[in-house]
């Protein structure tokens, strides 16, 4: 799987004619998965442009926050080598990440990679607008045994709206592709199609919305498409 990056920027009609330039490059995988006993993975860095391409590599720590947001601190417990990236164009390179520090054992640990092009290190050309990109791989280390534990209520926030609050008791993380809240002939009332990562230990709330009209209560599922292709049903009633 190759998880792509390209920009293109259409500028408006001005008194100077600006060039919007920004490379191309995949990395694969897009998510690392590693075991504590592990001591390095592959990931494959290509350079899809016609120019020289510098990328620089940082590693994180990933938490959540109790609204859900990220909390990334730097973090010397992983390696990438080398962390500076010179690709000359339509080329490859294969890197290593590497796990310095062991883990502790039980639960899984989550990590960021964030790998940000080095727009100063590309020619420069007459009134171009150098445009850098970036982009975030996570990385998790799983010991065995551990796995999600997914709890999920609904509230009604109004009349055409719910909040699904969703908790990660496990020592995995879950990720939810989409929530959707179905009634009893399996009609979808109301929904979401970008959801996200719910960490161990995090309590997340999303928001539920039907496009056409008032939500009906009573007892209904919420359903929660996860990653792995997988669905987990929560019976919930909602109030009138």
């Amino acid at each position: 799987m190759k998880h792509t990056l390209a920009a293109a920027f259409l500028l408006g009609a001005t008194v100077l004619s600006l060039t919007a330039q920004a490379a191309q490059f995949t990395i694969t995988p897009v998510r690392i998965f590693m075991a504590p006993r592990d001591r390095a993975v592959a990931v494959t860095v290509s350079n899809d442009s016609d120019e020289q391409v510098v990328m620089q590599a940082d590693l994180y720590s990933w938490k959540q926050k109790a609204d859900g947001s990220d909390d990334l601190e730097l973090t010397e417990d992983l390696v990438l080598t080398p962390p500076i990236l010179k690709l000359a164009p339509r080329s490859r390179q294969v890197v290593r990440l590497a796990l310095l520090t062991p883990r502790p054992a039980g639960v899984q640990q989550t990590y960021r990679l964030i790998v940000r092009e080095v727009p100063e290190a590309r020619p420069a050309g007459q009134l171009q607008l150098q445009l850098a990109l970036a982009f975030s791989l996570p990385v998790f280390i799983t010991p065995p045994g551990a796995r999600r534990e997914l709890q999920c209520v609904v509230e009604r926030s109004a009349a055409d709206r719910a909040q699904a609050r969703c908790g990660n008791s496990g020592t995995a993380y879950a990720q939810i592709r989409s929530l959707e809240l179905i009634d009893e002939k399996g009609l979808r009332l109301a929904g979401r199609d970008t959801v996200g990562y719910v960490l161990p230990g995090i309590t997340r709330s999303f928001e539920l919305v039907r496009g056409d009209g008032r939500i009906p209560g009573g007892k209904v599922k919420l359903q929660a498409a996860l990653d792995d292709g997988t669905l987990q049903a929560f019976d919930v009633t909602l109030p009138e």
